[in-house]
């Protein structure tokens, strides 16, 4: 199997996991979607928790490197907020679910190594938008009750949750309600 391969079973499997979850697809969905032998996907991933691991550190550095491109690009805390906004949208309108939201849901039934990588996804997310958030309030851009820390854990949890509603209701409109809801409470006073 060749690298190519092993990206196209990690790209088979995210978007197996992020429309059926961890425990809903095997080896042999894969293989048969991207038409290899289920044998052959147990070259690189050994077991299913070695593939789990191996596809939320590639989710996570992937998203790592989209939340460094916004923080390059966009100097406003609004302006990350709502790219940051974005990258959930953009999944949803995949018809899916963000990996590591669908992943947490089935915490209990997760390897653990795949539940720590989890873990370390959203706190990532949320040291993120601390700091955004940090930054955005001390340069009079945001304002908000409470700490950074307490804001960002309820805008993560209110994006994650938000796409749930969404994607159930088949109602992608529901997501942009309630997240730009939540970024207008956010404007200072005087931007109201």
């Amino acid at each position: 199997m060749t690298a190519i391969t092993a990206e196209r079973v990690l790209d088979s499997a995210q978007r197996l996991v992020q429309t059926r979850g961890f425990n809903g697809f095997s080896y042999r969905d894969i293989a048969e979607e991207i038409g290899i032998k289920s044998a052959s996907i147990h070259y690189y991933f050994p077991s299913k928790s070695d593939l789990g691991v191996a596809l939320v550190q590639r989710y996570r550095e992937r998203f790592d490197a989209e939340l460094q491109s916004i923080t390059t690009r966009d100097q406003e805390a609004s302006k990350r907020l709502k790219a940051f906004v974005g990258l959930f949208r953009q999944t949803l309108n995949d018809e899916r679910l963000c990996l590591c939201g669908m992943l947490g849901a089935e915490k209990d039934g997760l390897p653990p190594a795949v539940s720590q990588q989890v873990c370390d996804f959203f706190v990532l997310c949320e040291n993120w938008l601390t700091n955004v958030l940090k930054r955005g309030r001390k340069d009079g851009e945001v304002a908000f009750l409470g700490s950074p820390q307490t804001v960002a854990d309820q805008f993560l949890s209110l994006l994650e949750g938000a796409m749930v509603v969404a994607r159930s209701l088949n109602d992608p409109g529901r997501f942009d309600k309630t997240t730009n809801a939540f970024l207008r409470v956010l404007k200072p006073s005087d931007e109201a």
